[in-house]
């Protein structure tokens, strides 16, 4: 296996003299944003200028912004290489804010006339909807309180209150840019920002429908977690401390539906983004050939004993099992014009196994009941439509179903990180056997859709006898045979 070597920083801190003015709110300011999003605005911004600092917003936690205080918000992007490590300072952000400890400043700033898009990366249950109907979950404990309170707690309750200030003052609405890895991500967050508003006020809605915009995106960067050595690395590579680093692969692709209130925006294409019409074909693609199999392998090397994805690929049984995976999901993919699906699986595949990726399968493996219906189970549903059997997919179904019951292979407690943890564990504890428990954690409707549950039946309950009897190891080669 190739081996990480250590570079020092290339060239001196990127800054955007004078410092621009906000012009963005970014909601769920992450590891991944930062590594990502905010790297694009800074290109856009050397290319073309503009009045395009991020303000950012941590809907939960105070620690982001308790690590960039310190350093005027500024911190370290880390592309992680086999060939070196790279680093570059980013000066983007003007400000970080905690929604939970002032939720009034974070509606005011969303209502700035200055701002002009509001992007997104809360995942998939920040969205509080339910993945199975694609609706919003009124039932949800944060949209309950949302549609009661003008200071929201939630991702789309902060849009649509923010839109009903900007309504009342006369300014035009934000461009709502989603970066989170759904279907349809734009058309999926207008429908519920619509459906929220309509709930409050139904002239609001009909204003956001008319002048709002919510282009759909495609995100791809695979960024792990940093952890505590990472930071006293990049300290010995840059010669000065940093309490927020991020960690990245050097690819990145945003693709964008050029769709923006007032073609208000940063110059994207400047910077490298792809500016589409229809995103739907590269969307697709990227969520069911890459996040679906990294969703697969992260259950299934994770039962086996696997830390990272490049060390579960290292595995010659999981490399060719993510190849299987590929020919079962590719049928089901519209490729994008020019694109060639074979070589994006062959350039997945040496971004899997990039040595210096970190990217933890216990991490890909979390919140688990929101990721599966658009990573695997839309593959599936195609395929079954189709008459293609699909016992790759299968399994990874039925390995998330062992994941969630919340004990390993050797017997050990596994800590599930998901908004349905506590109940899937009670629907898998239901029941004695494999068979059992997929019956019963098939009837779970916010994850299954009753008429797929139905034809899943069989294939996955032939998965997790095998994974229960053989191991996953063995259950694997039962299926490439």
């Amino acid at each position: 296996m190739a081996r990480c070597s250590m570079s020092m920083e290339v060239g001196l801190p990127v800054d955007i003299a004078p410092g621009p003015e906000t012009g963005i709110v970014h909601l769920g300011l992450g590891a991944f944003f930062r590594g990502f999003g905010c790297v694009f605005v800074a290109d856009a911004m050397v290319a073309s200028r503009g009045d395009w600092g991020i303000t950012g917003v941590s809907l939960r936690s105070p620690d982001t912004r308790d690590a960039l205080q310190g350093q005027g918000w500024g911190y370290t992007s880390v592309t992680l290489a086999p060939e070196g490590e790279q680093t570059r300072w980013i000066s983007i952000l003007n400000d970080v804010l905690v929604a939970p400890e002032d939720p009034e400043a974070v509606l005011a700033a969303m209502a700035e006339p200055a701002v002009r898009i509001v992007t997104l990366t809360v995942t998939e249950k920040g969205y509080c909807y339910n993945p199975s109907t694609r609706a919003l979950n009124t039932s949800h404990p944060d949209i309950q309180h949302d549609l009661a309170h003008d200071l929201p707690v939630s991702a789309p309750g902060f849009l649509v209150r923010a839109l009903a200030r900007r309504r009342a003052a006369g300014v035009a609405p934000f461009t709502v840019l989603t970066c989170d890895n759904l279907p349809e991500n734009g058309r999926l967050v207008r429908g519920l920002v619509l459906d929220f508003a309509q709930r409050i006020d139904p002239a609001l809605s009909d204003w956001i429908a008319t002048e709002g915009r919510f282009p759909s995106t495609m995100v791809d960067r695979i960024t792990p977690a940093t952890t505590e050595a990472d930071i006293a690395r990049v300290a010995q590579l840059t010669g000065r401390a940093d309490a927020a680093p991020v960690m990245h692969e050097p690819f990145a692709q945003w693709v964008i539906e050029d769709d923006f209130v007032g073609n208000a925006r940063p110059d994207f294409a400047a910077a490298g983004v792809e500016m589409v019409k229809d995103v739907t074909a590269h969307e697709h693609m990227k969520l069911r050939m890459l996040n679906g199999t990294h969703s697969a392998l992260a259950y299934t090397g994770y039962l086996a004993g696997h830390e990272t994805i490049a060390e579960t690929v290292a595995d010659p049984v999981f490399a060719s099992y993510v190849r299987r995976l590929w020919s079962e999901i590719m049928p089901a993919v519209h490729a994008p014009e020019g694109v060639s699906l074979t070589d994006y699986a062959d350039a997945l595949f040496d971004r899997y196994a990039n040595p210096c990726i970190r990217h933890r399968t216990w991490q890909i493996a979390m919140d688990g009941s929101q990721k599966l219906p658009q990573r695997i189970l839309g593959s599936l549903a195609a395929n079954i439509a189709a008459g293609r059997p699909s016992p790759a997919l299968c399994l990874a179904v039925a390995a998330w179903m062992r994941y969630v019951g919340g004990v390993d292979e050797k017997g050990q407690t596994i800590d599930v990180r998901d908004p349905m943890a506590d109940h899937l564990r009670a629907v898998s504890d239901s029941a004695d056997t494999p068979k059992g428990k997929v019956a019963a954690l098939l009837r779970v409707r916010d994850v299954f859709p009753a008429d797929l549950a139905a034809t899943l039946q069989r294939p996955v309950t032939t998965g997790a006898t095998r994974l229960c009897e053989d191991g996953t190891r063995a259950a694997i080669k039962k299926v490439l045979a």
